[in-house]
């Protein structure tokens, strides 16, 4: 920015993100496909798409057309929140520059429509050309380190290591000759499907790595309900979180990034080298050892395999990462999958095959979405909308920073605009009830010049002590299985 890039934010919360953009879109929430689809019909009405690119690389670009020829800038100002002119700016200024970039985080995913949220804005990048190419792309910002490594790892209900699919019957007989067992043909549950399943009786047992589901679940009543009428948990952690009290069986687990050897993946698809730095205390282990042991016991001994046995395994399955030999690893100081030999390079352009002519490949598909509102509805009751999201010097639910202090955290607050502190009555620091439709919490108010009035904001920090996820609502995006985190109703009450 400071060599002339111009940065706009769309955020509904005015952020210390937004304080360095050259335009602050304060989009109402859960606006975001408007948005993107009155960009897009812009766009192409003042003819600046990539006729080149999309003719010879994309596919599905009539539908997509058809679907946001609707989205007039004067029905986006209406559902967004965000003037026709603002609009008109940014999506000329996206489609006239050399090279863009979108980024987003969890405020595009947390919703009942996440994936029609992210393929709102890769139709963008389709349109203009945005992608494959040096200084443009889509970017989606991790929360945590090793997001993406573990998704690559096979983290995922329907791939395997690499991105594969599990209902692919030839990558998946590959699978099972590797480890000499027939392997299920249909992709399993993701997180939100496993708490239905627990609704229905069809999973008794749970084991947990990593993870506490007791506190980071939407509608954290119902989750705490199910979870403690199962027959067995296991949790394998550094921390005795919440859902660790709740087990049957506790397995302590090293801390990967500096107890134990191994690689971790950056959202730039890059593999680098961690290297074990201290023993883990205690009864601690690593959890190749965990799992190796708990293998033995049913009956399958894998001997105590290293961290780079396992690697080479996933070398061997994975043509993402087939060329990236510990040795590699080291002497580059990482690689950008996909690297499939010993003599490739590494790829530093995901998409870059798209500008090839002819293309390698299938065509980027067009993927056209329709505008929905949030699950959870304003009304005279609830007519307070509430977001969630983080605070710099905290983790998800506290349990990896919550053992320290910062002199920037303040504990939980319902940050409010001032003016809706007006309008109710209260003052800063004062107690009051949070009400939505699945329950109630009590926070001090804390007032915030960022939000606009009719804007609340919380985190899911300090569950001990506020548990905000009382408030939020599991309703998920049937394609992702992520809960609308970001777009809860709620009133607030003097105490």
């Amino acid at each position: 920015m400071r060599r002339g890039a111009k940065l706009y934010a769309i955020d509904p919360r005015r952020t210390s993100s937004a304080a360095w953009a050259h335009v602050w879109l304060g989009i109402d929430v859960g606006s975001d496909i408007a948005l993107a689809n009155a960009m897009g019909r812009e766009i192409i009405a003042a003819g600046l798409c990539n006729h080149e690119f999309i003719e010879r690389a994309t596919s599905g670009f009539e539908a997509y057309r058809q679907v946001v020829e609707p989205y007039s800038l004067a029905r986006a100002a209406r559902i967004t929140g965000v003037t026709e002119e603002t609009i008109r700016e940014l999506a000329h200024s996206y489609a006239r520059a050399g090279r863009a970039q979108v980024c987003w985080t969890l405020g595009i995913t947390e919703h009942h429509n996440a994936a029609d949220n992210v393929f709102s804005i890769i139709n963008l990048a389709l349109l203009t050309g945005h992608v494959g190419r040096f200084g443009s792309g889509l970017a989606p910002l991790r929360g945590q380190n090793n997001v993406q490594g573990g998704g690559d790892m096979g983290a995922i209900p329907n791939r395997f290591v690499g991105g594969q699919d599990v209902e692919d019957a030839a990558l998946r007989a590959k699978f099972e000759r590797e480890y000499r067992t027939t392997l299920p043909p249909e992709r399993g549950w993701h997180l939100s499907q496993m708490f239905d399943a627990m609704e229905r009786h069809d999973l008794r047992a749970l084991y947990v790595i990593g993870e506490n589901p007791a506190q980071s679940e939407a509608d954290s009543t119902r989750a705490l309900r199910l979870l403690d009428h199962l027959d067995h948990i296991v949790v394998q952690d550094m921390f005795l979180t919440r859902t660790a009290e709740l087990a049957d069986v506790v397995l302590p687990a090293a801390a990967s990034w500096c107890e134990s050897e191994g690689t971790v993946t950056s959202s730039e698809r890059r593999v680098q080298r961690v290297r074990k730095a201290l023993d883990p205390p205690g009864g601690a282990r690593d959890d190749i050892a965990i799992i190796s042991d708990l293998a033995r016991r049913m009956g399958h001994d894998w001997g105590a395999p290293s961290a780079e046995q396992v690697w080479d395994e996933i070398r061997r399955l994975s043509p993402w990462h087939g060329g990236m030999s510990y040795e590699r690893l080291e002497q580059h100081g990482g690689l950008q999958w996909p690297c499939p030999t010993d003599d490739h390079p590494g790829s530093p352009l995901l998409h870059d095959r798209l500008w090839k002519n002819p293309i390698e490949g299938p065509r980027a598909p067009f993927m056209p979405a329709e505008f929905e509102p949030p699950v959870d509805t304003l009304t005279d009751e609830f007519p307070i909308r509430l977001t969630t999201g983080r605070r710099l010097d905290s983790f998800n639910t506290g349990v990896q920073t919550g053992g320290y202090s910062s002199p920037l955290r303040f504990g939980e607050t319902i940050d409010l605009a001032p003016e809706d502190g007006d309008r109710l009555g209260v003052g800063e620091g004062e107690r009051v009830r949070i009400v939505s439709r699945r329950g109630a919490v009590m926070a001090p108010v804390r007032f915030d010049r960022g939000l606009r009035p009719g804007l609340a904001f919380m985190t899911l920090h300090f569950p001990d002590e506020v548990d905000t996820n009382v408030l939020t609502i599991d309703a998920t995006d049937p394609k992702s299985g992520t809960a609308e985190f970001k777009a809860s109703a709620i009133r607030i009450e003097r105490l």
